[in-house]
Parts: structure tokens; C-alpha cells; sequence
């Protein structure tokens, strides 16, 4: 198998983490987004989204989206469990990933794509007002998620899971999207100096 990569774009580097805290290696193509290389034919006809990542089986099959990727290798190496053991930790788990994606991590990718000067390459029709709204959709939810953290070491509980990776992701993005964690989320801040203390959070 071999995965569809994209550098340090926040979906792929979810999935490189996601990877890396398993222990996984694997064949990687590298493509360079701002160059909308994921727009070729040949890679439209492995995946008609035209998104990375992308996982490509030997069998030919592709499996595209970070979350469906990610149960990918939960299920084909279980350890350590990065969604949940337990029905209340998958679900738990499950409901933050699913807020953080929603709630924070797209906000600041809406908030790059339409105030970046950078982004133009993919988002040629840049919409300001858009974007500075999905900036204050940001600044809200991390005030959630401080006080959130206040109780416990990681966003979905006692252990480290999918749910930190998209955060911590999300986070890692807040500069090109003019963002930045107030100075009074002190648990926020914690947890984001524990997690870029993680080997698998490095980049490479």
C-alpha cells in the first residue's frame, strides 16, 4: 500500500501523525497542493475529489478522507488505541473528533483560504467576510475547549486519541489564518506545549 500525501497541509498531517503514533511506515507520494498537482487525471481518476490524502491498497482500492484512513489502520493495528477501546471511549472520542473538525479545525481553514494572500492558488475567489466570521467560530470554540481541558489531560479524556491530533492540527494552523490562542487559555496552552512535545508531532 502507499499513501497520497501533502505535506504539511492539515488533513494529510493528521493522518501522518495518526501514523507515526502507531509506529506504521509506509511508501509515500508526495504532492504539492498549492501547485493543485492533486488536480491531475491521473490522480482526479484515484480519487474524483481531488483531496489528500489518500490511501491506494494493493488491490487498486483508494481510500480517501483522513477519519476513514485513520479506521483504516485502527482496525489493522489496534495499538495503542488512538479511537477508543471501550463503547463510551469510541464515543466520546468519536463526538470530539467530530466537534473539533467541524467546529475548529474547518473555521480555520475557511478563515486561511479566504484572508491568506497565500491561499489564492486554491481559493481564487476569496470572500473576507467569510473568513473573518470563521475566525470568530475559532476564537469560540478554543475558549470551549479551555475550559474543557481544565478537568482533564486530553481533549476527549484520560488518554491521547484522534481527537488530539485534529486539535492539535488545527491549532498548528491558527498563524496562516490570523489566529492565535488568548493569553487566558492557560489549559489550552498546556495541552498544546504537551502534545508538540510528542515525537509524532514533529515534522519531516
Amino acid at each position: 500500500m502507499r499513501l497520497h500525501d501533502g505535506g504539511r497541509a492539515p488533513n494529510p498531517r493528521r493522518v501522518q501523525i495518526f501514523l507515526k503514533e502507531k509506529g506504521i511506515e509506509i511508501e509515500r507520494l508526495q504532492y504539492d497542493i498549492n501547485a493543485l498537482e492533486q488536480k491531475s487525471d491521473a490522480f482526479t481518476r484515484l480519487n474524483p475529489m481531488q483531496t489528500l490524502p489518500v490511501l491506494e491498497l494493493d488491490d487498486g482500492t483508494a481510500i480517501a478522507e483522513t477519519v476513514a484512513i485513520c479506521r483504516y489502520f485502527e482496525a489493522l493495528q489496534p495499538e495503542p488505541p488512538l479511537m477508543g477501546t471501550t463503547p463510551l471511549e469510541k464515543a466520546l472520542i468519536e463526538m470530539w473528533q467530530r466537534r473539533i473538525e467541524i467546529r475548529f479545525l474547518l473555521p480555520v481553514a475557511y478563515a486561511f483560504r479566504h484572508l491568506h494572500p497565500g491561499a489564492l492558488s486554491i481559493e481564487p475567489v476569496q470572500v473576507a467576510d467569510w473568513g473573518r466570521m470563521n475566525q470568530s467560530r475559532a476564537r469560540d470554540f478554543m475558549a470551549i475547549l479551555d475550559t474543557e481541558l481544565k478537568s482533564r489531560a486530553h481533549v476527549a479524556g484520560a488518554a491521547f486519541s484522534i481527537a488530539d491530533i485534529t486539535c492539535y492540527v488545527a491549532c498548528r494552523f491558527l498563524k496562516p489564518a490570523q489566529l492565535a490562542i488568548a493569553e487566558e487559555h492557560t489549559a489550552l496552552r498546556d495541552w498544546l506545549e504537551r502534545v508538540s512535545a510528542r515525537p509524532s508531532t514533529r515534522y519531516d
